[in-house]
């Protein structure tokens, strides 16, 4: 069974949300605030038997802030679901839900009573004079497939009661971002190891024999003579006290002798090089949710080789939590060869660099009260081998692109290592705390990444900041060499959410202009190139001169932009530029197509 599509109307940052779900793991991306949590709370509101019946009658704050409450409205959240057809236990679970062959619909609604309905069908209650104690939850399943949940009337209903005690036989897992996992582990109901036991079936001769073991500890325990002296007198003491009508036998012992209190009393016992069979809580929180999760995973795959369960699923917020980044990488891997659903909510770019483009749904804070949704995959511009580019761009560097608010997108690095730190000189305005982030491609084809920024992919801004003959400065053609493909029209490119910002010439030209000669030359000082640092200083007082015609300022300025071009692909372009943003302070002006992408991301006006 598998959890095939989600639609939210209504419920907390969603106004409207409807994506699909991907197969085996799905990751909820984007940045903090955006109702990653809120789509998980979501599918439990629908699905967690146990989701206590308190937290499905909505607060106030639970509702999407456009809502009125005081006049008739709803929220809604509808799951489908697929793969069930012909698996007994599952089919006897969602049948009577269905909706069309292999597809079933379960929907959560909190909206006016019955009784409130009819009142105001009657005109006996104004709309406008409702508060929230008029509401109430309900769940159903099925209902006409020519209905669409989303766009469904208040007063409308949808399918068949369903029986709540039904949802017991489909299990949902909800790991919380702040996990205590060795409280977890300590508590005998909410433990996954008391599950597993459970799932184990252990045969009475053999319970018995545990029992008998226990007995047997408590017996020598108690022949102790230390151990002994202290029940008498806790003895003596209690008959003293209670008086004879109430005397009993006291003794001491590990634990009560039944299976029961085995099981409470058992405990994870771990072993390394340096120490033997010791308490998780000596761990590191990070090596303890690991163990958490296992235990978890060991309990499902055992549910699924008994074939007695009706479906199941893992809701895990941010499982990168106290993990360096190869546990991270060795979870998520763990996590995607499961045999049954999980969805991830997820900050760590390391993850997302593993993901299939497939399993994204990106959340998108688009500045007003509400959250837009995107899944990058069904993009229809997007062909097979612009997808299978994109999964092997988006390393653990460039898939921030994934949760920025806005992005630019550059060609290399020398653009990376400049661009932020001379537009929080100049501009004073730091791009990290806007939320921008820069992005390099590595190359000219930007094509296939501004395909993402549309409406129902990524829509967020993106800026294009490219040279003007989109040919990389230090290429060089030789003869006989093949033809390459040409590169993109960027005009064509450009969309509500894509621009596209152009020097004339190239970035290490572009850059060098007389406000920023003094940060090059004390970069040229630095790799030892003291003639290359004199020229730029001999330029800036030239460049002062007072009267100078643009093409005068120009003849100037060509030579220099040549000195830092060359020197840059000799010491390496790069690492030119890394040098050069270290004295960003010297730097005075921005070339305008920077200042002005900068501005268009930020929704300020534009230079001349």
């Amino acid at each position: 069974m598998h959890i095939s599509k989600i639609t939210i109307r209504n419920f907390r940052s969603f106004a409207h949300l409807d994506v699909r779900i991907a197969e085996n793991t799905t990751c909820i991306i984007g940045e903090n605030n955006t109702g990653k949590t809120n789509l998980l709370q979501a599918l439990r509101l629908c699905l967690d038997v146990n989701l206590a019946s308190s937290y499905r009658s909505l607060l106030p704050s639970d509702i999407h802030s456009a809502v009125d409450l005081s006049h008739p409205s709803q929220v809604v959240i509808a799951i489908e679901i697929d793969q069930w057809a012909g698996k007994v236990n599952e089919e006897a679970l969602v049948g009577g839900w269905q909706v069309a062959p292999d597809r079933a619909r379960l929907i959560y609604r909190f909206r006016p009573k019955l009784k409130v309905r009819d009142d105001l069908a009657d005109e006996t209650i104004e709309p406008g004079d409702l508060t929230i104690d008029d509401y109430q939850w309900e769940i159903t399943g099925g209902g006409d497939p020519r209905h669409d949940v989303a766009t469904v009337d208040w007063d409308q209903d949808i399918g068949v009661g369903i029986r709540f005690s039904d949802l017991q036989s489909f299990l949902v897992v909800h790991l919380p971002a702040l996990r205590d996992v060795e409280s977890d582990l300590r508590q005998t109901r909410s433990s996954p190891l008391t599950r597993l036991i459970a799932a184990s079936e252990i045969d009475h001769a053999e319970k018995d024999a545990l029992v008998q073991a226990l007995r047997d500890a408590n017996q020598t325990i108690a022949e102790s003579p230390t151990i002994e002296a202290l029940a008498e007198a806790i003895d003596a003491s209690f008959t003293k006290v209670s008086g004879p009508a109430f005397d009993m036998g006291v003794g001491l012992g590990l634990a009560e002798p039944s299976f029961q209190a085995i099981v409470k009393a058992l405990r994870i016992l771990l072993t390394n090089a340096a120490v033997t069979d010791f308490d998780p809580a000596q761990n590191g929180l990070g090596l303890n949710n690991i163990l958490y999760v296992s235990i978890w995973i060991e309990y499902f795959n055992k549910r699924l080789a008994q074939e007695k369960s009706a479906g199941q699923i893992i809701l895990f917020e941010e499982p990168e939590a106290h993990l360096h980044p190869q546990l991270q990488l060795a979870l998520f891997g763990a996590l995607k060869a499961l045999p049954f659903q999980s969805i991830l909510t997820t900050h760590s770019t390391h993850i997302t660099s593993q993901a299939d483009l497939s399993s994204f749904v990106v959340l998108t804070n688009v500045g007003v009260a509400g959250t837009a949704s995107g899944v990058p995959a069904e993009n229809k511009d997007l062909e097979q081998n612009d997808i299978a580019d994109l999964e092997r761009f988006l390393d653990a560097t460039k898939s921030n692109m994934l949760f920025a608010r806005k992005v630019i997108l550059v060609e290399g690095p020398a653009e990376l290592f400049l661009i932020p730190p001379l537009v929080k000189e100049v501009m004073e305005i730091d791009l990290d705390r806007e939320g921008i982030a820069v992005i390099p491609i590595y190359g000219v084809h930007f094509d296939v990444y501004a395909k993402l920024f549309t409406e129902g992919s990524l829509p967020k801004r993106c800026a294009i900041v490219a040279d003007g003959d989109l040919k990389p400065s230090d290429a060089i053609e030789e003869d006989g060499d093949d033809e390459l493909p040409d590169p993109p029209d960027l005009d064509a490119l450009e969309n509500d959410y894509v621009k596209v910002f152009r020097c004339p010439t190239t970035f290490e030209r572009a850059i060098t202009i007389s406000g920023t000669l003094e940060m090059f030359a004390k970069a040229a000082d630095e790799i030892g190139a003291p003639r290359v640092a004199t020229r730029l200083r001999r330029g800036v007082r030239a460049l002062e001169q007072e009267g100078l015609t643009a093409d005068q300022r120009r003849e100037l300025l060509d030579p220099l932009r040549a000195a830092v071009l060359s020197t840059a692909k000799r010491f390496g372009k790069a690492r030119f530029a890394q040098l050069a943003s270290s004295y960003v302070s010297d730097a005075t002006a921005l070339p305008p197509y920077i200042k002005n992408a900068v501005k268009w991301l930020r929704d300020d006006e534009a230079d001349e």
